[in-house]
């Protein structure tokens, strides 16, 4: 059982209407991370003033990237076959699908979401965020609110997990049938995706 671990920084809240700034993707084959891929990707769009706070990543930084559909090929191998994990992975699921859906690739993957892992793996904690999450695990992120950090972060909360209690609680994750709901929660309620 492989994992794609994948993070994404995005223009705004929904893949209809805003872009991805950066993406960052950590193979891990359920013991370790194997591979790893990072880039900026140029959105087609201004970014707004409140996400260059956020992120750092500025017009100025992706105004030479690729576009997402020149760097889909290499995004479409690596998730292709692997399980999609994300903290909040809805949000990133429905960005790269709607976003290799356009750039004429048909993919879709079993989805693992970290916080939903985190709640039954590590009961007991006041918030899931992923800051909060990190800080109370003991793991160190090196540049939140970039793709590379978060991803890499994630990838940790994977391993952590995967050593406390095995693969039991994943596989209960997946088989799990999730009822459809609002894919994004608005951005000023994210507090347990984000903090």
């Amino acid at each position: 059982m492989e994992f794609a671990v994948v993070d994404i920084e995005t223009t705004g809240s929904t893949p209809q209407s805003a872009g991805i700034t950066e993406i960052a993707i950590v193979i891990h084959n359920g013991v370790e991370v194997t591979g790893k891929y990072v880039t900026l990707i140029n959105p087609r769009q201004k970014i707004p003033p409140f996400i260059v706070n956020m992120t750092g990543i500025s017009d100025a930084m992706v105004a030479n990237a690729p576009l997402f559909e020149e760097v889909a090929p290499q995004i479409f191998n690596l998730l292709n076959g692997r399980i999609f994990v994300a903290h909040n992975v809805s949000f990133d699921y429905s960005f790269v699908h709607y976003l290799l859906g356009k750039s004429g690739f048909q993919w879709s993957a079993p989805k693992l979401c970290t916080i939903k892992l985190s709640r039954r793996v590590f009961p007991g904690l006041e918030k899931y965020g992923l800051g909060s999450l990190t800080r109370d695990l003991g793991i160190r992120i090196e540049g939140r609110h970039r793709a590379w950090g978060d991803a890499a972060a994630t990838a940790q909360v994977l391993t952590m997990a995967i050593e406390k209690e095995g693969m039991k609680p994943i596989h209960s994750l997946l088989a799990k049938k999730e009822p459809r709901k609002k894919i994004v929660p608005p951005l000023n309620d994210r507090s347990d995706a984000e903090d």
